[in-house]
């Protein structure tokens, strides 16, 4: 067996240009545009066109203001990681990295790995929350371009892993360092704990996405680690389309929060990027301020050593006859139910 892995990831723009950022918005809202309900694909790639045309100078501005976007280079250092991880551990892979919305696409990374070779390959999505859009859409985006390959390789895809306790641990840490490091005090009257979750359309909440299930979970996981009881939890939504998205708005939480102080958390990225970066450290630091509170923001754990050996436990549990390596255990996955795909979400058959 030769061994190989494409690390999947959502990617941004190198530049802020809008040769580069149309592209990648008009990918995002056409990968999405049944949320519309085109009356056909010629309609949807219009749309798609039109509303990315729309949205791209303001997120032109965005990169701008931050410097651009470190998530790709953040990226590829955890494939790198990964791969020193399971080197480490005695295998031999083949480690790639692809982004569904900026080069190299899923489509390159798969063609990469056929040339290399590979005679099983384990997509592993980066995002901590399964949603429909993230993790299945990518995982989808392998499949097709296996197709479209003609490549009958042993593909494995790797789902849902929030519930991975050494993940859990390390991003309690994150917010308990974070909060070490301003002076504040969790437990402290006047301080508050708030999660922000990238947010999702309620449609697809409707056709059975369990995303807001796992950010709940998340939530009171990492709390009950923390010692905490009490924490808010807003979305941060889009407004894009006229389409309804989850709730309580993120922005809606900061205004209405009773506190002094907020500590942030955001618990839907492995990266920093733009929705870090300029959603929460530029626009809601403002509306924090406006409303009197001072703002502390938990940095992404994403070069956290111990990242890559939450990783390196899946792809060894993808790989065992029992899917339980490593300590984690994996189960056939509910959101991509199509027999090759794993995640640690599913409830045990024995439950």
């Amino acid at each position: 067996m030769k061994l190989g892995i494409l690390v999947l990831n959502f990617g941004e723009p190198a530049e802020a240009t809008p040769g580069q950022v149309i592209p990648f918005l008009e990918r995002i809202f056409l990968a999405n545009a049944g949320l519309e309900d085109p009356s056909d694909p010629d309609a949807g790639r219009r749309r798609s066109r039109e509303l990315a045309e729309r949205r791209a100078p303001g997120l032109i501005e965005e990169y701008r203001e931050i410097g651009s976007s470190p998530m790709n280079a953040q990226a590829l250092a955890q494939a790198e990681a990964l791969e020193a991880e399971l080197l480490r551990r005695g295998h031999a892979p083949v480690v790639l990295h692809a982004f569904q919305f900026t080069d190299p696409l899923v489509a390159e990374g798969v063609a990469r790995a056929r040339e290399a070779g590979v005679t099983t390959l384990v997509g592993l999505p980066v995002y901590p929350l399964c949603g429909p859009s993230t993790t299945v859409a990518a995982l989808n985006d392998v499949q097709k371009a296996l197709d479209a390959l003609g490549w009958a390789v042993d593909f494995r895809g790797i789902s849902g892993w929030h519930r991975h306790p050494l993940y859990l641990d390390l991003r309690a840490d994150a917010i308990r360092d974070a909060a070490a490091r301003d002076g504040v005090s969790l437990a402290e009257a006047g301080s508050r704990l708030v999660f922000s979750a990238h947010g999702t359309p309620k449609k697809y909440l409707g056709e059975g996405s369990r995303y807001v299930e796992y950010v709940e979970e998340f939530c009171r996981e990492t709390a009950s680690r923390l010692g905490i009881e009490g924490y808010d939890l807003g979305y941060q939504n889009h407004t894009n389309r006229k389409i309804e998205w989850t709730q309580p708005d993120i922005t809606e939480v900061v205004r209405s929060v009773r506190a002094t102080r907020i500590v942030v958390d955001p618990i839907s990225f492995m990266h920093e990027q733009s929705e870090t970066l300029a959603e929460l450290d530029i626009e809601l630091r403002e509306e924090a301020e406006k409303a009197g509170l001072a703002f502390h923001r938990v940095p992404v754990p994403h070069d956290d050593a111990r990242f890559a050996v939450v990783l390196a436990d899946l792809v060894e549990a993808i790989l065992s006859e029992d899917r339980a390596a490593s300590g984690v255990s994996l189960r056939p996955c509910r959101c991509r139910a199509t027999g090759d795909t794993f995640c640690l979400n599913a409830p045990s058959q024995k439950a």
